[in-house]
């Protein structure tokens, strides 16, 4: 890799990271760089699984002080989190790539489309209900973002808001969390068996690390509505991109 190479991984890590904290969607910009830069789609999937475990690690070092204040609930998450990733990664070590792709569009979309309606939601009794359920859903987020990734955060943050009462900016924190195990564990894996690009992941890593770490602040500083239309346009548009296949 060339130098300037290496500082645009970095730029784009650091996008990533910081729109993938506040979205949930830090693939969208990540994915398509690495695939820019030459990688195959399946090493630039790998890539990305493990250069985004350093977003998680930023954004779980800024906001540490405030997940410890239920440990319980961490500890919970902690486990559904590296089972999913587990899991996932020996999906995509196992499975072709392509399992995923005709219903992963329709995933994102609905996802995005509970954000936008979730103060709606939570008011309907038979959505209440999905709180009982809310365990199995964050591990089946997890297995997904372990095999391929693309949308997790969108997917994880409308669970959390719909099947619970934690508000969007504590949402994003756990959203935060969970992929971050999730994505660890799968990093873990790919480091041993998958074809990872080792400077692209080092360079996108540090960039991604600066990025999570910003994220929690200026979440708490964006009016909750407004990011919910964001994070809704946004998934519902990498649904439209991700399904241009189906055409």
């Amino acid at each position: 890799m060339t130098a300037w190479m290496i500082a645009a991984m970095v730029v784009a890590g650091f996008a990533a990271g910081l729109i993938g904290y506040i979205t949930g969607l830090a693939s969208l910009v990540s994915y398509p760089a690495l695939l820019a830069m030459g990688l195959s789609p399946v090493a630039a999937n790998v890539t990305n699984t493990v250069a985004m475990v350093a977003v998680g690690g930023g954004s779980i070092a800024s906001s540490a002080s405030e997940l410890v204040k239920n440990k319980p609930q961490m500890r919970l998450l902690a486990v559904l989190a590296v089972a999913g990733g587990v899991v996932g990664s020996a999906l995509l070590m196992l499975a072709p790539g392509s399992t995923f792709e005709a219903v992963v569009p329709a995933l994102i979309a609905v996802a995005a489309v509970a954000i936008l309606l979730q103060p709606r939601l939570r008011e309907r009794p038979e959505v209440a209900r999905l709180a009982r359920y809310y365990p199995v859903g964050v591990f089946l987020v997890s297995v997904y973002g372990g095999y391929f990734g693309a949308g997790a955060g969108v997917m994880i943050l409308a669970l959390t808001l719909v099947a619970t009462s934690e508000p969007l900016w504590r949402a994003a924190m756990l959203k935060a969390y969970v992929l971050g195990l999730a994505n660890l564990v799968a990093a873990i894996g790919f480091a041993v068996f998958g074809p990872v690009h080792w400077p692209a992941a080092i360079a996108m890593a540090i960039g991604g690390f600066l990025g999570g770490w910003c994220g929690p602040p200026v979440v708490a500083r964006i009016d909750a509505g407004r990011l919910r239309v964001v994070v809704a346009i946004c998934g519902l548009g990498l649904a439209a991109w991700l399904a241009r296949g189906w055409f």
